[in-house]
């Protein structure tokens, strides 16, 4: 029964798993194992459940040290296996994990020579790699060892098979080719022999063919894996990923590769679903769907600990595995199979003392967990817990002395006050665990108890003096109150008690005890004698609830409470879903929040899409009904996209505001629809050889409606009575160019001819509206003329205006430019209809030669003269230092800067004005504009977040800015 110094073995250190190479300099396998106990354990190690003799049977193969097993000379046929190491001390046996002993090695490529690979360019192309069978990753030398090919977009090797794709052979890709794998357990790789490819010259697209395509796969919890997808095609397909059901992948999914790899980290078992890649490009659309399912090792939900149990007892000891598979839990005692599930005792014996281990193993992994049962006997003692020798106790109250002896087994007790001996009554009663329970207790109850405690092995006995003081009541309790948002309260809480005593006063909130320290801004202890009242300062929604005052002494406590009820705005609705998503609208349902005291008035719906800018960008949502009343409960939403990423929130106001908004629904996707928004700006010109160039505005992707998006070009001769058709799958492109050889100026045109061109949109639900018909028209030649009367006005350091009279030959189609003359100059281009534009990204303080020229789909006319400008200076690069001081109420910011000192011969421009903004987070308040003043006073009337920024405005634009964060009391 005493404190006991020895315990039984436990593990610090287990033996690992091990790949053997004969390459190996030290010609030996250390196999570590250390426990720690009391007395030292001694070790033992088995090899596939055979123990090997050490000491019976020495070799020259197997040594000790210390714990550690030490394998001289390996040979694989007799020291491959799996090897546990056992730990033993008097007071049991343990065994580690297993581990297991493996021998490395990696087989070469066969000798053979490899046939070369004839393909066409455009065409897809695959090289086999038939690596030898190991778990080695895959890379590909092209030419000479050791240029590695480096895989993106158009090439990608496959670390499941080793095969290197080609979407699309191009001439640069001819060339010699080797498959070099590489085995990290050992560290060694091998290549193959070379693979020549040889491209023939050849333009052609080819359709998206899904050549690599990931199979059913299963992941382990909390570890990552990596789904594979590529095609073939020209040109070189754009892969895209999906997690089937939801709008999203994963928050840890990571693409790579050009879309050929989809990463996924930390898998968790939300990430378990279909995943589809689908391959894109001008000619065709390819996908692939397949499962991935998530499964874990095993994981200690309840495990064991060291037990000390009474001789003759019931004991019970029990292990619960979390795990998929679900994990078998099976028993060793001392080292020795002892069952499985749930071990009972119903009679503990000394032989039952010993070391338990619990393991649980399912497919991916086996844990052990290790407890020491010890069974014991013994006399009672109370050296280790005394009653105790004063003892307090409240007059008419409950008092309870503790008798808690060390015995095996448990004994028997018996209670005495002086010489009296006690037996159970309606008043005094002795517990099962020995303790004394006196109910309404009185000052004849107060003297010498006694304990006696008695079992077969001895006996012993423990006194201590009982004391009854007053009991502590609640003479004044805290009142239901009923408060505003910014009203202060105080609630009253007073008490008596014995004077002997010191009494404390605790406050709580709902249970929660309110820390006076860090709540100082809302609570504080109102310091009168025998009286702990409270004084909430600035009420707000947050305080309202159950307030509970207990009055504290040594002996005993009593309480009150009261309820505090705040009106203010009302609480955020609750329970947000989508019930019923339709194309354009979908059905709302939202549960009511607290009122706070004030009927609600009305719900307000705000959406926020996948294209929001921040994560505040939330609009007002159209509804119907266009007004929500107070007791509305659903709503439908209106006017949405088609085929768009919306989440939903709700929230309510009554006559002191709007409330706090709820939680944002889950996010979910409106159905697709036909597009209904045509190509815009729909234009172009006819070019050389040919060529007829058709030009739009590509839509925004809001607007595409469904998957599948593209355009349909119209076009034909203004004479002419069929319509020609192409049809553009990708939705990024904006220009269509046909070449036909009948469309070129010839001789025998007297005058332009023009060419009657439109365009639509379709997606997978069909065909969306054609834009307006526009006149094309094809040019004779060139521009002739020049535009006139080129101006520039620099704007700022980096931008300047231009100005120009166009050509007014308008029947040619015309396009402008303006350029320099310098070799490499930048140059833009503007529609025919503008006669100005802006320059941007110039350099600051710099000459400028700029020109313009007229051009069409012939080319380029003759340009302008030339016209200089010089750019302004630059602004400073630092910032005005700033100063800022609030008033004492907290209700005032004062602000004063320094000016930024000016150089007239330095390299920066002219300070103008300053630029002052102050503003209350998500609350614009300013700008204001200061000149020659620099000190400025601001009203903080609202608790909250402040942001005050000043900057200079100079000739050459805007300086750097200085900004600054308070609140406001």
């Amino acid at each position: 029964c005493h404190d006991a110094t020895g315990y039984g073995p436990v593990f610090e250190e287990e033996p690992l798993d091990i790949v053997y190479t004969k390459e190996s300099p030290d010609k030996r396998i250390s196999m570590n194992c250390r426990a720690r106990g009391n007395p030292a354990p001694t070790y033992r190690w088995r090899r596939d459940n055979w123990e090997i003799k050490l000491l019976e049977l020495p070799t020259d193969h197997y040594s000790l040290v210390g714990g550690n097993l030490i394998i001289n000379n390996p040979d694989e046929k007799k020291h491959a296996g799996t090897y546990v190491c056992v730990a033993k001390n008097i007071y049991g046996t343990v065994i580690s994990k297993e581990a297991k002993v493996k021998f490395g090695f990696l087989e070469e490529f066969p000798d053979e020579e490899r046939d070369p690979v004839t393909v066409k360019q455009g065409q897809g192309a695959v090289l086999i790699c038939d690596p030898p069978k190991h778990e080695v990753t895959f890379q590909w030398i092209f030419n000479e060892f050791p240029r590695f090919l480096h895989p993106d977009k158009r090439r990608f090797v496959s670390q499941s098979t080793g095969n290197l794709y080609i979407s699309k052979v191009e001439e640069s890709d001819a060339g010699n080719y080797s498959c070099y794998v590489f085995n990290p357990q050992i560290g060694k790789g091998v290549y193959s022999k070379f693979i020549s490819l040889i491209p023939i010259e050849e333009c052609k697209k080819y359709k998206s063919d899904l050549v690599v395509k990931f199979p059913d796969t299963t992941a382990m919890l909390n570890y990552n894996v990596t789904l594979e997808c590529f095609a073939l095609g020209n040109p070189a397909p754009h892969i895209v990923w999906r997690k089937i059901g939801a709008t999203d992948l994963p928050a840890s999914a990571e693409v790579s590769m050009g879309g050929a790899l989809l990463h996924l980290y930390n898998v968790q078992y939300e990430d378990a679903s279909g995943y589809e890649c689908e391959a894109i490009n001008q000619k065709w659309q390819d996908w692939h769907q397949a499962w991935l399912y998530v499964e874990a090792a095993p994981e200690w939900a309840v495990t064991i600990n060291n037990t000390q149990k009474d001789v003759g007892s019931e004991h019970t000891m029990s292990c619960v595995a979390n795990g998929k598979p679900t994990p078998y839990i099976r028993w060793l005692k001392d080292g020795f199979s002892y069952g499985k599930g749930e071990l009972k005792f119903s009679s503990l014996t000394f032989d039952d003392s010993g070391m338990y281990q619990c393991i649980a193993e399912n497919y991916w992994g086996i844990i052990y967990a290790s407890a020491e049962l010890r069974v014991i006997a013994c006399a009672p003692t109370f050296e280790f817990n005394p009653v105790k020798k004063y003892l307090l106790g409240a007059n008419n109250g409950r008092v309870v002395i503790e008798c808690k002896p060390r015995a095996a087994p448990r004994p028997k007790f018996t209670w005495t006050k002086g010489k009296e001996v006690l037996f159970n009554n309606s008043r005094i009663s002795i517990m099962f665990d020995g303790s004394l329970e006196i109910l309404n207790a009185t000052r004849n109850d107060e003297g010498l108890y006694t304990c006696f405690a008695e079992n077969d092995k001895g006996k012993a006995n423990s006194s201590g003096i009982l004391t009854i003081t007053e009991a502590t009541q609640i003479t004044v309790a805290p009142e239901d109150t009923v408060a505003m948002v910014g009203d202060e309260v105080r609630l009253q809480c007073q008490a008596s008690y014995d004077p002997s005593l010191d009494v404390t006063f605790i406050w709580s909130l709902d249970f929660r005890v309110i820390d006076l320290y860090l709540e100082w801004k809302h609570y504080q202890r109102v310091m009168v004698s025998n009286s702990g009242e409270l004084k909430i300062m600035n009420v707000q929604i947050a305080h309202e609830g159950r307030y509970t005052c207990t009055a504290q002494t040594v002996v005993d406590n009593v309480t009150a409470s009261a309820d505090l009820k705040v009106k203010g705005r009302p609480g955020p609705p609750g329970g947000v879903r989508v019930e019923e998503i339709r194309d354009t609208s979908v059905k709302l349902v939202w549960n009511r929040g607290a009122d706070h005291g004030n009927p609600v008035l009305g719900y307000t719906i705000q959406t926020r899409d996948f294209y929001a800018l921040t994560k505040d960008d939330w609009r007002v949502a159209s509804t119907s009904p266009t007004a929500l009343n107070g007791m509305a409960v659903m709503a439908d939403v209106v006017d949405l996209y088609p085929w768009m990423q919306y989440e939903f929130r709700v929230y309510a106001t009554n006559e002191f505001g709007d409330g706090e908004a709820s939680v944002p629904s889950i996010k979910i996707k409106t159905w697709d629809a036909v597009p209904v928004v045509a190509p815009t700006n729909v234009g172009g010109y006819g070019g050389k050889d040919g060529e007829l160039v058709v030009t739009w505005t590509v839509g925004l992707s809001r607007f595409f409606y469904g998957k599948k998006f593209g355009y349909v070009v119209a076009f034909k001769p203004h004479d002419g009575s069929d319509w020609w058709y192409e049809t553009i799958s990708d939705p990024e492109t904006r220009r269509y160019v046909h070449r036909d050889s009948s469309f070129g100026v010839t001789s025998d045109d007297f005058q332009v001819r023009e060419f009657q061109v439109k365009v639509k949109t379709f997606n997978i639900k069909g065909d969306g509206p054609y834009s307006l018909t526009t006149t094309v028209y094809y040019p004779r030649d060139v521009p002739s003329e020049s535009p006139t009367d080129v101006y520039a006005r620099p704007v700022s350091s980096h931008e300047a205006l231009v100005w120009w009279l166009p050509v007014m030959d308008t029947g040619t189609g015309l396009q402008q430019k303006y350029d320099d003359t310098e070799p490499g100059a930048n140059r833009i281009f503007v529609p025919a209809t503008a006669n100005q534009t802006r320059l941007e990204n110039m350099r600051p303080d710099s000459h400028y030669l700029i020109e313009v020229r007229a051009y069409n789909g012939a080319g380029v006319g003759p340009p302008s003269e030339h016209c200089e400008m010089f750019t302004k200076r630059a602004p400073p690069s630092v910032a005005p230092r700033m100063w800022r001081y609030i008033s004492w109420t907290g209700k005032w910011l004062y602000v004063w800067w320094d000016h930024i000192p000016y150089n007239w011969f330095g390299n920066e421009s002219f300070p103008l004005y300053y630029k002052v903004m102050f503003r209350k987070t998500g609350y614009i308040t300013g700008p204001i504009y200061m000149t020659g003043w620099h000190f400025m006073d601001f009203p903080m009337p609202q608790v909250g977040d402040y942001e005050l920024e000043v900057r200079g405005r100079y000739e050459g634009g805007d300086g750097p800015i200085r900004k600054i964060r308070l609140q406001g009391e």
